[in-house]
């Protein structure tokens, strides 16, 4: 049985940081690309960024430059630093992940990700 498990949301001002992390149990982490996505209240879920088996990554416009993931496979854990937070990141935050696609456009989409986690709350405040 797969579980992801994120840890490190909370309360944090405008400007500041905050790493997420999540835990994979139950496959094997390598060949599992990761995604973070995120939803606000009242607002759809959103993608936020992604990670593929080679590392490769991908941002949406609105985190760009302010936002890192990161994987370590060694760990089984996947990660989001985010820096300059703006009041406008406050949501929930679940991560992702799938083994169907290894790479490519299709890890920006919801419907690509077999399980995800959770989610953990961040809010921003102005």
């Amino acid at each position: 049985q797969v579980h992801l498990v994120e840890s490190g949301g909370g309360l944090v001002q405008a400007g500041g940081s905050v790493r997420l992390s999540c835990v994979v149990s139950g496959r094997t982490f390598s060949r599992y690309a990761m995604g973070w996505f995120r939803q606000a209240p009242g607002k759809v879920r959103e993608f936020v960024a992604t990670i593929s088996l080679s590392s490769s990554t991908y941002y949406a416009d609105s985190v760009k430059d302010r936002f890192t993931i990161s994987r370590d496979n060694a760990k089984n854990t996947v990660y989001l630093q985010m820096n300059s937070l703006k009041p406008e990141d406050t949501a929930v935050y679940y991560c992702a992940g799938t083994g169907r696609y290894g790479g490519g456009s299709a890890l920006r989409r919801m419907e690509s990700y077999d399980d995800w986690g959770q989610g953990t709350q961040v809010t921003v405040s102005s």
